[in-house]
């Protein structure tokens, strides 16, 4: 195989590795609040609209969004069982990927659904959250359990 200019390409294969520093930025809030187990969600104050994950900024109108403590039950939107996923989640398939509606949020939250078998899990089934006990910083500190 040649280029434009004739020339054929070599690639040569190398190990990389680098540690990643990474920023949650103006939703750093949300991760804290895992910690302490509660669930940390936006809301409006020009609009009303309301939001879980969080957002800096409204989505409807723009306005910059305020912190609150939203509620830790409620029911299963909609749900998959995972057969596949990625390679740190492999040993723990099949697993159900589900989004919570929560009371007073206006979006729903993607999470998984643990404490059942998958083929217990259904559309309104009400489930509470849980954390982890020693966080990893990552949305996987959070689930929802059946009620």
């Amino acid at each position: 195989m040649t280029d434009v200019y004739g020339v054929r390409p070599l690639q040569v294969g190398r190990h990389y590795e680098i540690d990643y520093i990474h920023s949650y930025g103006e939703v750093s809030d949300f991760f804290l609040g895992l910690k302490d187990r509660k669930l940390l969600a936006t809301r409006c104050p020009k609009c009303g609209a309301t939001w879980l994950p969080p957002r800096r900024d409204c989505g409807k109108c723009g306005a910059r969004n305020e912190w609150f403590e939203a509620p830790q039950e409620g029911k299963v939107h909609t749900f998959s069982v995972l057969h596949f996923c990625a390679e740190a989640f492999l040993h723990e398939v099949p697993f159900v990927l589900a989004y919570i509606e929560l009371p007073g949020i206006d979006t729903v939250f993607l999470t998984r659904i643990k404490g059942c078998k998958p083929d217990e899990v259904y559309i309104g089934m009400p489930v509470r959250a849980r954390f982890r006990r020693l966080v990893d910083w990552t949305p996987n500190d959070v689930w929802f359990e059946p009620k």
